[in-house]
C-alpha cells in the first residue's frame, strides 16, 4: 500500500467500474494518497465490490476502506429490490427517464461517509467519478448537485467550521464521454478487464451486455477504438 510522507491525502469513492476506476488512477497519477472507499449496500450481486478490491490494489490505493450501508433495507431500486433491471435501452433513450436502477440518494449518503472519513483523515480532496454526458440519467450525477453538496460539506464538518479544512470534490470524467474516459483510463494505467459495469451479470460474474451500464460501456469502447475486455454471457 502505497502511503508518501508528504502527498496530499484523498478519499476516492470506488465502485469498480470504468469511472471510479479512472477516477482513482487519475487522483494517484496527480500525487494524492489515495484512501479508496467502497460500499457494501446490499446491492444485488457482490462482483463490483471483487472489482473494487481488485482496482484499489493494481493502483496502488493506500488504503481501502468497505463500508456497509444497508441499502436494500430501504429498498426502490432494481439494484437493491426484487425489481427487474431494465433490458435493451437504446442510448439516445436513457437519459429522457430516471430509470428503475436508481438507487435513492445514493450518491449523497456515499458522499457524506466519504466526508466523514475525510474529516477524520485530514483530507481536505475527496475523488467521485460522477459523469454527466453518457450515464442514465441519474440526478446525483449532475454538476449542480456536487456543486451543492460541496457547499453544504464545508458547513458540515468542524475542520472546516473551524478553519482548517477546505473540501473540495472532484469529478475529473464530469464533462467527459465513456469513450474520452476510456481513453484517459488508459493513459493513467487502468487496465480495464479487471473492472465490472454489468446491473444484472449471471451467477458466473459474466455481464449480460444489455443492462443500460453494459450497453454505454460497449459504446465507449466501441467508439474509443479499443478492445472490450469484458466477459459478456454468449448471445
Amino acid at each position: 500500500m502505497r502511503k508518501t510522507e508528504n502527498a496530499r491525502k484523498a478519499v476516492v469513492l470506488l465502485s469498480g467500474g470504468v469511472d471510479s476506476t479512472t477516477c482513482l488512477a487519475v487522483a494517484v497519477r496527480e500525487g494524492f494518497e489515495a484512501h479508496a472507499l467502497s460500499f457494501d449496500y446490499t446491492q444485488r450481486h457482490r462482483a463490483e465490490l471483487d472489482a473494487a478490491v481488485r482496482a484499489a490494489k493494481a493502483l496502488g490505493a493506500a488504503e481501502h476502506l468497505v463500508l456497509k450501508v444497508p441499502l436494500g433495507l430501504i429498498g426502490g431500486s432494481a439494484l437493491t429490490s426484487a425489481i427487474d433491471v431494465p433490458k435493451d435501452v437504446p442510448p439516445e433513450e436513457m437519459q429522457s427517464r430516471i430509470p428503475v436502477t436508481y438507487v435513492p440518494a445514493r450518491n449523497t449518503v456515499f458522499l457524506s461517509l466519504a466526508l466523514a472519513w475525510a474529516e477524520v483523515l485530514g483530507a481536505a480532496d475527496i475523488f467521485i467519478g460522477v459523469n454527466a454526458l453518457d450515464y442514465s440519467g441519474y440526478p446525483d450525477c449532475r454538476p449542480e448537485f456536487i456543486e451543492a453538496f460541496e457547499k453544504m460539506a464545508n458547513l458540515a464538518i468542524k475542520e472546516s467550521v473551524e478553519g482548517r479544512l477546505k473540501i473540495r470534490i472532484h469529478t475529473p470524467l464530469i464533462r467527459m464521454s465513456k469513450a474520452e474516459i476510456i481513453k484517459l483510463g488508459v493513459q493513467v494505467g487502468v487496465d480495464f478487464s479487471i473492472t465490472h459495469s454489468c446491473y444484472d451479470p449471471d451467477p458466473l460474474g459474466r455481464a449480460c451486455g444489455r443492462c443500460d451500464s453494459c450497453i454505454l460501456r460497449r459504446k465507449g469502447f466501441a467508439e474509443a477504438g479499443l478492445p472490450d475486455p469484458t466477459n459478456y454471457i454468449p448471445v
